[in-house]
């Protein structure tokens, strides 16, 4: 039995689920981004105690199939930005198509709908976080960074990151308040 759940976003949100799974006794095998895969059937009282436990963690257990595709459209896009270094071989809807076998234009419709803004935007939107991260920890260069996030060129992450942010990276480097914004708030 699968479960959905809304707002995991990181490594830290497995481990919580995790956590509040092993607390209720309710076995698994396996805690992914937006998933878990329950081993056995569970109980409407068990459901309704992870739920309340989810949320407590700012987690939500999904319903609606709706909002598990969106919450899957989602968790691929911070996968591949967050987690993968490997250039894409194909396009991105091509992609996106493939891991959630659906077809990209309804994908795209579908969370434009929902989310008030395009798959696209949300993708530029993690790049552009993730860029600003590799900026902070200071460990790569700019045409490394530009490489690792599959841009096509510095001048192309560069005027990216100064449309989002309104700075160049070298000047975001330079600021002594590096703002960033934590991943479930973008």
């Amino acid at each position: 039995m699968k479960l959905y759940i809304k707002n995991m976003v990181c490594t830290r949100c497995k481990m919580v689920v995790k956590q509040e799974l092993i607390k209720l006794g309710i076995h698994f095998s396996m805690v992914e981004l937006g998933e878990v895969e329950i081993i056995e059937n569970i109980s409407c009282e068990q459901q309704n105690q992870l739920r309340v436990a989810l949320l407590k963690a700012g987690l939500e257990l999904m319903d609606d199939s709706k909002s598990v595709l969106i919450e899957q459209i989602k968790n691929v896009i911070i996968d591949l930005v967050h987690n993968s270094e490997e250039p894409l071989a194909i396009k991105f809807s091509e992609y996106l198509h493939q891991k959630l076998n659906h077809d990209y234009t309804y994908l795209a419709n579908l969370f434009s709908e929902v989310q008030g803004t395009t798959i696209e935007q949300f993708l530029i939107t993690h790049k552009i976080e993730r860029v600003k991260e590799l900026l902070v920890y200071d460990q790569i260069n700019l045409t490394e960074i530009a490489y690792q996030m599959h841009y096509s060129s510095v001048a192309h992450l560069s005027t990216q990151f100064k449309k989002v942010t309104g700075l160049t990276p070298s000047h975001f480097k330079q600021l002594k308040n590096k703002k960033r914004v934590m991943l479930d708030a973008v």
